[in-house]
């Protein structure tokens, strides 16, 4: 018995020992016979690729299910490989998309398509600045746009990528010329000075100072000095968030008053090698042009103009009337100055990839813009992006390496065409004579080419660098910094020679002259970072401590030269015998700051965020260098409630709500200094110095409080989802200039004015899902806003020198105009309201009608539409707004006036609407005419719909392996609906080109 007993444990202990040899040394032997004595499946080979239906997606991750570790991810070519059985199942999960369970049933390769999922976009997380968010678990108020959106767009500047796409955020644009700039305001004008109502830009962690690099006498051609934010490579960009409420601004303290855009530029990703070729040209014209009359129509004015003055003759120098010039000629001035064709060519280059632990990416892009100006003018900009990520292999270790370079080469003529193309009259002179140069017409007038002579030449150069180093030191405990560091070099040039004058005024080259500029600005930045997580109860806690250290300086220098010898040295200011430094000055700002970010979420229902920064910046005085800045969000997760968890309709709901301040110290430096310059005039030999400005101690902060409840709810798995927000802004202690007297020396004395200004407004985001088939997917964005801008209160308003110039309850943008009255149908002159009644109209008196310039509603609707290969997307911008009507002076002169002029009183009794025809010996109605341009009859309704964008795409079906082709056809500002007679109804800068019409076709390779 014991020996049966030992044999049979003895053969099973034997066989133990065979066995566990077996898994010690030959592993793939042992798989074998594990599978063998246990059942265990053959484990083989799946492979395979995963797309939307028409693209390759990358990122996937392919797991088995009930097997944690074993995953793929797919690389650029949306392909995959991992070991399953063949009775195993996949589930594929992807960003955007709905999870796919695929049992494999034997197959070896297996080509799966994802179904988007608008529900799954409330798990992407968004970019807050210092920390990023779970779109669902947000308490703040944060715009985003991709890259999908922004590459579809034919623009250079990035702002103008972000036109009619974000609600609360308003963006115009200020010249058509390239190169030019946009203003832009986020939930309204927080502040009285124009200047200080810029957000804060921030790029891959950097903040890019915004500030113009230009000078007025060189920037001639723009309505606004130069702005930098053209460096900015729209193509680079991932995303683009913006930041609007105190709950999201204010861990930005100082710098957070007026909204926060945060841009992050593309990296690389893991995968195979990828190269990307985009190549596209296209063209650009003028949106619209004003109705003119045509040459009948000015001389006839012309002549009844002088009727009405009692002349008979014409005098010598009316030229257009009297015989000088051919009364039978007409030419399109605006077709011939502003109406040429703009060619615009782009060509990028890209290669990325890498490893699961460390990726990169490289581009180049080169882009050349000419004008719709006569002559040969050409911008040029070019530049180049590098990136490396890497992580340890363990994930503790974390690094983020980016790096731009731009360069602009900007040629343009120093002044505009737009004025003289809508005033010149039509039966002008032709602008060459038959030998192909300038025709003056015997001196008979100025031709609008001299201009091209004034030349404006600008360069710019600039670099931005950012790493960013992370540990975990323990589980949850994670440090970090960035480092960042920026260097922008640019320099400007405008020159007046002589040639641009009409011969017949015998100016030489003595007259000629040159005006530079230099601007250098380099700044950095180190921003330590603690972050740390926690399991606390039944909810997460999240904290986050860091600290801000930077460091700017800006070195400028403004030189003019005049009288040379020749204008072949006007490029020379040695060579210039009277040469002027106009500016020259260093800068030095420093800033410093600590914040801190305390966020709880209890059961992802209850969401607390506490956050808190204390600033210092230099641009302050002692005791006031110093301030502190707060906020508190909080949202409910009311769908995650278990009566409403399961609910076959309504998908997410969420109320929202923010209190908090944050500040503003966009004031310049050294402004609270009693400061000096040199007098630039030598005495005894020497050069003087003279006082610029007053000391004020108590120069402090600007300070903005912020308010805001919303709630944002989704239905029908989120096909459906509404976003609604109300706001109030509030700020205070405005930085500005408080005018003095002239017996002080000084013109104003920069300080905190007692004034408060309050924005309010409602906020719509609608976004649809329509129709999501095989075939076919068409999804609706929309988005409103509706904003009121207020002056709440400004003691001692009416003793001040800005009592022409706001009114307590109303906007800040508003006009104080004349109220017109009617037209006079025995004189044909404008009447107005003599609002004090002492027999005159006179400023300022009588000009007390209020006319509010705001928008009263803005915002954009987006469609996206795909059926198989095609992809249409586009954009209808919206405003509902008033604006002035183009000045064009009184009718009669010498001027071209639109058609609508024809309209005008011609007799006794007659109603008009517009008056008599004078060409200035009418002095009342000379007079009428002034008074006419500063009334509310001079305003009128701007509201327009425009096609802001549409694109058109075509991924052509290839057999080459890993290969893509892909056609497009994008256009900008291609129609504008509007009653706005005056040209382009957005365009508020007069005798400046409005914004261009552009299309562009392009083609992109992929492999």
């Amino acid at each position: 018995m014991k020996k049966n007993s030992f044999y049979k444990g003895g053969s099973a202990f034997w066989y133990l020992i065979i066995i566990g040899f077996s898994l010690s040394y030959t592993p793939t032997l042992a798989n074998k016979l594990l599978r063998q004595n246990h059942s265990l499946p053959q484990q083989t080979q799946i492979s395979g690729t995963i797309t939307d239906g028409l693209n390759p997606l990358t990122g996937v991750t392919i797991s088995i299910k009930g097997k944690a570790k074993s995953t793929a991810i797919t690389d650029f070519n949306g392909q995959y490989t991992i070991e399953a059985a063949p009775s195993d199942t996949l589930v594929v999960t992807f960003i955007g998309f709905k999870t796919a369970i695929i049992p494999i049933g034997g197959r070896k390769t297996i080509n799966i398509r994802l179904q988007e999922d608008i529900t799954s976009l409330q798990e992407v997380r968004v970019n807050a600045g210092y920390y990023s968010v779970k779109e669902s678990e947000r308490t703040g108020s944060i715009s985003k746009i991709t890259s999908k959106n922004i590459e579809i767009q034919p623009v250079t500047n990035v702002l103008a990528a972000m036109q009619g796409r974000m609600a609360g955020v308003s963006i115009t644009q200020t010249t058509g010329v390239p190169g030019g700039g946009f203003e832009v305001k986020i939930r309204g004008q927080n502040s009285l000075r124009p200047g200080a109502n810029a957000p804060l830009y921030v790029i891959d962690g950097v903040p890019y100072s915004s500030d113009p690099i230009g000078y007025n006498q060189t920037s001639t051609i723009f309505p606004t000095v130069t702005s930098p934010l053209n460096s900015i490579n729209p193509d680079n960009i991932e995303s683009i968030e913006v930041l609007k409420d105190a709950d999201a601004t204010s861990i930005y303290g100082s710098r957070g008053a007026n909204g926060v855009v945060l841009v992050t530029t593309k990296k690389g990703k893991a995968g195979k090698t990828k190269f990307s070729v985009i190549a596209s040209t296209g063209s650009g014209q003028v949106t619209s042009f004003m109705k003119l009359m045509n040459t009948q129509q000015y001389l006839s004015m012309r002549a009844k103009a002088f009727i009405n003055d009692g002349l008979t003759e014409y005098q010598a120098w009316d030229y257009d009337t009297n015989g000088t010039w051919d009364q039978n000629r007409y030419t399109n001035w605006q077709e011939e100055l502003i109406g040429g064709t703009a060619e615009i060519s782009k060509l990028q280059g890209t290669v990325s990839g890498g490893s699961e632990t460390t990726q990169f990416l490289f581009s180049g892009n080169y882009h050349t813009e000419s004008t719709v100006f006569p002559g040969d003018f050409l911008y040029k900009l070019g530049g180049a992006q590098f990136s490396l990520n890497h992580r340890s292999e363990d994930t503790k270790f974390k690094m983020t390496f980016s790096a731009n370079y731009n360069a602009q080469d900007n040629d343009q003529p120093a002044f505009d065409f737009t004025y003289d193309a809508r005033a010149l009259p039509p039966n002008a002179p032709a602008l060459y004579d038959d030998a192909g140069n300038l025709n003056w017409e015997n001196g008979t007038w100025d031709n609008p080419l001299r201009n091209l002579a004034a030349k404006f030449e600008s360069k710019t150069n600039d670099l931005l660098a950012n790493t960013v180093l992370s540990y975990e030191i323990a589980p949850a405990l994670v440090i970090k910094s960035s480092f960042g560091y920026t260097d922008l070099r640019h320099t400007e040039s405008r020159i007046s020679p002589s040639t641009m004058y009409n011969p017949s005024y015998g100016i030489g080259s003595a007259y000629s002259g040159i005006y530079l500029n230099n601007t250098s600005r380099s700044s950095w930045i180190v921003e330590p970072q603690i972050n740390w997580e926690k399991e606390l109860g039944k909810g997460k806690l999240n904290m986050l401590f860091g600290g801000t250290f930077q460091n700017q300086g800006t070195s400028r220098l403004f030189q003019s030269g005049t009288g040379f010898s020749s204008n072949s040295l006007i490029y020379d200011l040695a060579s210039a015998a009277n040469v002027r430094v106009k500016l020259s000055d260093e800068t030095l700002y420093k800033y410093q700051a600590f914040f801190t970010r305390i966020n709880y979420n209890w059961q992802e229902r209850y969401i607390l965020n506490l956050t808190g920064r204390r600033d210092g910046s230099s641009r302050f005085g002692p005791g006031n260098q110093f301030a502190y800045f707060g906020a508190v969000g909080a949202a409910w997760l009311f769908s995650n409630e278990t009566f409403l968890k399961n609910n076959s309709w309504f998908s997410f709901g969420k109320l929202r709500a923010s209190y908090g301040t944050t500040g503003n110290d966009q004031i310049g430096d050294y402004q609270f200094l009693d400061t000096y310059s040199s007098s630039g005039t030598p005495y005894d030999g020497v050069i003087g110095l003279q006082p610029t400005r007053l000391f004020n101690p108590d120069f402090g902060w600007e300070t903005n409080k912020k308010m805001e409840v919303a709630m944002e709810a989704g239905f029908l798995h989120d096909n459906l989802f509404l976003t609604a927000a109300w706001y109030r802004n509030r700020s205070s202690n405005q930085l500005v200039g408080v005018p003095l007297a002239g017996t002080t020396g000084f013109s104003v004395l920069q300080s905190n004015l007692d004034a408060t200004v309050e924005n309010t407004g409602f906020e719509f985001t609608l976004r649809t899902l329509n129709f999501s088939t095989k075939n076919f997917n068409w999804s609706t964005s929309l988005n409103l806003t509706i904003d009121r801008n207020k002056l709440l209160r400004f003691p001692g308003l009416e003793a001040s020198s800005y009592k022409e110039q706001y009114r307590i309850n109303q906007p800040l943008n508003i006009q104080l105009l004349y109220k017109y009255t009617g037209l006079d149908p025995q004189t044909g002159v404008y009447q107005f309201e003599d609002v004090n009644n002492d027999g005159k109209i006179a400023f300022p008196d009588d000009r007390q009608t209020v006319v509010d310039l705001n928008p009263e509603y803005f915002g954009g609707l987006q469609n996206q539409l795909g059926y198989k290969r095609w992809k249409l997307d586009f954009l209808f911008q919206f405003v509902k707004q008033k604006n002035r009507n183009y000045p064009t002076g009184f009718a009669g002169q010498m001027s071209n006036q639109p058609v609508k002029m024809l309209n005008s009183w011609q007799q006794p009794g007659d109603n008009g609407p517009y008056q008599i025809y004078t060409i200035g010996y009418n002095d009342a109605a000379v007079t009428a005419d002034y008074l006419y341009s500063e009334s509310d009859a001079a305003i009128s309704d701007a509201s327009f719909i425009r096609l802001k964008n549409i694109a058109l795409s075509y991924d052509l079906p290839l057999n080459v392996k890993n290969t893509q082709c892909k056609i497009m056809l994008q256009s900008q500002n291609l129609l504008t609906f509007t009653k706005y007679e005056d040209g382009d109804p957005e365009f508020t800068n007069y005798g400046y080109l409005p914004p261009l019409k552009v299309i562009t076709a392009g083609i992109q390779l992929t492999f």
